[in-house]
């Protein structure tokens, strides 16, 4: 096996894990755009483990950051004004996810290995319109 798939296939293994360890611990859905949202507007002892959990995830990216810096590369057509383009799309991604009752996270990891009907249609839709965004972007304009 080569460290192209064996890396991917880990972290895959180890966000299915987390996912998991969370559900079982807390009773909670390891769902980003609920854990740092619910930050913003904070429910007392409902804090620490999202705070634990929000940390996690900027070590585990600084620690990537710093282990493999190519990871974070920008492309060369964001760093002319592309830029703008990218705070945008995040925008959308937010606002997606608040529209959406739960991000692809939450959907797609948590909610699909539950059996979530409502999760399952979620994570088609997502897919589907990255597929779409992707074909319009390369091929159309």
């Amino acid at each position: 096996m080569t460290s192209s798939f064996l890396l991917p296939l880990l972290g895959g293994a180890l966000i299915g894990l987390s996912a998991s360890l969370l559900l079982l611990a807390n009773g909670r859905v390891a769902g980003i755009s609920g854990v740092v949202g619910s930050l913003l507007a904070p429910v007392r002892g409902d804090i620490a483990w999202r705070v634990l959990f929000f940390g996690g995830l900027l070590t585990g990216g600084l620690l990537l950051a710093w282990l493999r810096p190519g990871s974070f590369a920008v492309p060369a057509d964001l760093s002319s004004g592309g830029a703008l383009l990218l705070v945008v799309a995040g925008l959308l991604v937010g606002f997606g996810a608040r529209l959406g009752n739960g991000c692809t996270s939450g959907h797609g990891v948590c909610g699909i290995s539950r059996g979530s009907a409502r999760s399952i249609v979620a994570t088609l839709t997502f897919m589907a319109t990255g597929v779409l965004t992707v074909f319009l972007a390369r091929h159309v304009f």
